[in-house]
């Protein structure tokens, strides 16, 4: 960021030096890339001291679009603002983040990642212009870019470089996106030698663990680095899920409700993203049978307090969990009703997630009422891009368990057969599929 956006001809007469917004600013930032404590709230303080800083106008836009934060549209619009009038210049770093920043606030954000994507290209060490793109690259399901575009700019930057580690760690992210779960473990770890609390690369190798089935190394290892993410960090929620998810892949529900009731259903952590992990993992429960007593009801609750108006529909669908299991109909209808729906027959991989969430609302409405072929039938149609639900390799496999599950239930064989397999090729170790398997071996003689 230093080279890309403060180290311009044209300063602003109040410079961030002077001011000494300057090292305020690049704590946010290492605030921002380490996912630790509140980077928005240290921005706020910079503007408040200082309207003009540049720096922190190109932070508050990043931070707002890496939040995909709609409530905060106005805001993002006055820093674009703001930095269009000291930079007049549209070639000027700063004025190109102000334009990245504005085509996701005019809702283009395939153009955004594009424009921050460009910043990158020509500034490799902007790190801020690359978080942004990496946040987009993510939210539009592009895994492929999720890696590669971390992978260009490696090579600019070293190990003294402030900032590597967190290079590291989205590189690693990437890398495991993609199925390369040795290379991602590897990055990651070396994002820990510089950085051993780093919770991003914390976050890399338990999603490596949980990928490929080693729930015994997952729950030691979140128990040798819980003080580094368990407390005020934009993991500590989400790392408490990928716990439970190890419990669950031991056959431990208890242990799992155990996590959630302590880490997960927590009302002072905000956001969507906070509660979508608490409906995932609910609803592995209920998949499992698994009695969660009034959680649905106290979780069904905190979502209707959400405006789902424009939120993204990965988030609608989580909603759409809570509200089914919950027995919420008019709040299901309501969510429902918002929703884009589009005929998915004959789609091609490259649709966004708002096509699958129609359907997949469809699906969970149908499970919830018992009606498990109508939730095949709406499943086999959007099969082919349930990896584009919006989240990541792990989020994504509640489509595949759901349907799983539903075909078990329904007692289709075949279909059962196929999709345990599947299961069970890409995690052979996992308890939760060997059961699987033992479901379908007592099933298959009585359909025979």
């Amino acid at each position: 960021m230093e080279e890309a956006v403060r180290l311009n001809a044209a300063e602003p007469a109040s410079t961030e030096a002077d001011t000494g917004s300057l090292p305020r600013c690049e704590h946010a930032l290492e605030l921002l890339l380490t996912h630790r404590g509140n980077p928005s709230a240290e921005v706020d303080r910079v503007l408040a001291d200082d309207p003009q800083c540049v720096f922190a106008h190109c932070l508050n836009a990043a931070l707002i679009v890496c939040a995909d934060d709609a409530a905060a549209r106005s805001s993002l619009a006055a820093s674009a603002a703001a930095i269009e009038a000291a930079y007049p210049d549209m070639h000027d770093p700063a004025r190109r983040h102000a334009a990245a920043a504005r085509a996701w606030l005019e809702g283009g954000a395939a153009l955004a990642v594009e424009r921050y994507g460009a910043i990158v290209i020509d500034w490799p060490r902007d790190v801020l212009a690359l978080v942004v793109a990496h946040a987009l690259d993510f939210r539009l399901g592009r895994r492929h870019m999720l890696r590669d575009r971390v992978a260009q700019v490696l090579p600019e930057w070293e190990a003294a470089t402030p900032g590597y580690a967190s290079v590291l760690a989205m590189y690693a992210f990437g890398l495991e996106e993609n199925s390369q779960y040795r290379r991602a473990e590897k990055m990651a770890r070396r994002a820990l030698a510089i950085d051993p609390r780093h919770p991003g690369a914390i976050h890399v190798v338990a999603h490596v663990m949980e990928m490929q089935g080693r729930f015994r190394e997952g729950l030691a290892f979140l128990a040798a680095t819980e003080p580094a993410w368990a407390e005020g960090t934009g993991f500590s929620v989400h790392l408490a899920w990928h716990r439970a998810l190890f419990h669950l892949d031991a056959d431990n529900p208890n242990s799992a409700l155990a996590a959630y009731d302590a880490q997960i259903a927590n009302e002072r952590a905000p956001g969507m993203s906070v509660l979508a992990d608490a409906s995932a993992l609910l609803w592995r429960l209920q998949l499992r049978n698994i009695e969660v007593g009034a959680r649905w009801r106290l979780l069904a609750d905190r979502w209707e307090v959400q405006t789902l108006a424009g939120a993204r529909p990965f988030y609608v669908v989580h909603a759409m969990m809570a509200f089914a299991a919950a027995g919420r109909t008019a709040a299901a209808a309501r969510v429902f009703d918002a929703l884009p729906h589009t005929d998915t027959r004959g789609a091609s991989l490259s649709l966004p997630e708002d096509v699958l969430a129609p359907q997949f609302c469809e699906a969970l409405l149908a499970f919830a009422r018992s009606d498990y072929a109508a939730c095949v039938e709406w499943l086999t149609r959007v099969r082919h891009i349930a990896h584009r639900c919006g989240g990541s390799l792990a989020q994504c496999d509640l489509i595949h368990l759901t349907f799983t599950e539903a075909a078990l239930r329904t007692r289709n064989g075949r279909l059962a057969r196929a999709l345990v397999a599947e299961r069970a090729a890409q995690k052979p170790a996992s308890r939760l599929n060997r059961l699987l398997q033992q479901r379908l071996r007592m099933m298959l003689p009585a359909i025979a």
